[in-house]
């Protein structure tokens, strides 16, 4: 484990607070008395989780890394995202519209990526795979690709976030193809009939290739999140799937751990069970400190010691 990396520390993922989702006092004056912050932008969440416990962000695949994280094994050629995404026009720009986030189901994606491998994949330039919800794209040469997915660019308008650089020509001229390919198919032509959003477009990011695979020490993780699990697999370091409680992971980590709730589990009910049991692990002297990363942005920096600042019963980050 890194050395300047408190070994006693859990760094955990969890729902969104602000908004007046957590409506306990109690808990509202435990985490005013820690030291809050809120990102100025939406966070590619291995980046966050790096930032915390001080290890190297990959400088290029991404998507080789998510995709090793879902199989088990490392990729050995060049690949990127390639996800779906809804493209709303609007009156003086697009819109982007994450269809993972949506929830889009796999029937849905199946045919839509049997559709892209049959019409664009003959010359065997490319090549088009769907594991799940998550899709990718094969090529022989390396493309130009963002370097964020597409939940963080989701409601946002995405021209901000598109590549630069070499081979952003080949990048379009891509995304035109698959685009113009989806256009009018029977699923999105179903999906409109249905009052849900088409797949009009993928998102490319996170291309490249995956890194030889090293040993580095690594805290712990416990996540269901397949680009989590791929960079720690990458390091040869402890992974497992999230567990479904923090005293689970602090049972099965010497030191610190990183602990990811699913995403799925976003409910008020869900936030304020996570953090009780979060109190008393910390109470408990389980940890000695926790770092919460909200999935809005907001960051607690909690210790013991908090308590002292009693005078703090509020904040206006958690309204």
């Amino acid at each position: 484990m890194n050395e300047s990396y408190d070994k006693n520390t859990a760094v955990v993922v969890l729902p969104p607070v602000r908004g007046g989702r957590l409506s306990d006092k109690a808990l509202r004056a435990w985490l005013a008395q820690s030291d809050l912050s809120l990102a100025d932008e939406p966070q590619e969440l291995l980046a966050s989780i790096l930032k915390e416990i001080d290890l190297p962000y990959p400088e290029q695949g991404l998507a080789a890394l998510r995709m090793w994280g879902q199989t088990g094994d490392r990729p050995t050629v060049w690949i990127a995202a390639a996800d779906p995404v809804y493209l709303e026009p609007r009156l003086d720009h697009l819109c982007l519209h994450s269809l993972q986030r949506a929830g889009i189901p796999p029937s849905d994606l199946r045919p839509l990526f049997d559709h892209l491998q049959e019409t664009l994949a003959e010359d065997q330039r490319y090549g088009f795979a769907r594991l799940g919800v998550c899709g990718y794209l094969r090529a022989e040469q390396p493309i130009s690709t963002s370097m964020v997915p597409a939940h963080v660019v989701d409601q946002r308008e995405p021209g901000e976030f598109l590549p630069t650089g070499e081979h952003t020509v080949m990048h379009r001229n891509i995304l035109s193809e698959i685009e113009m390919s989806l256009h009018e198919h029977e699923v999105n032509e179903r999906r409109i009939a249905e009052g849900k959003q088409p797949v009009n477009s993928l998102w490319l990011w996170g291309g490249g290739t995956a890194p030889e695979k090293i040993v580095r020490p690594q805290p712990p993780i416990f996540t269901d999140e397949a680009l989590l699990l791929g960079y720690w697999e990458s390091a040869t370091a402890v992974a497992d799937l999230w567990p479904g409680s923090f005293a689970a992971c602090a049972e099965a980590s010497l030191n610190g751990f990183v602990a990811v709730t699913p995403e799925f589990e976003a409910s008020p009910e869900h936030l304020h069970e996570y953090l009780v049991e979060l109190r008393e692990l910390l109470r408990s002297n389980r940890v000695s400190r926790l770092i919460l990363l909200f999935r809005d942005g907001v960051r607690a920096d909690v210790r013991r010691s908090d308590t002292l600042k009693f005078w703090r019963r509020d904040s206006e980050l958690l309204d």
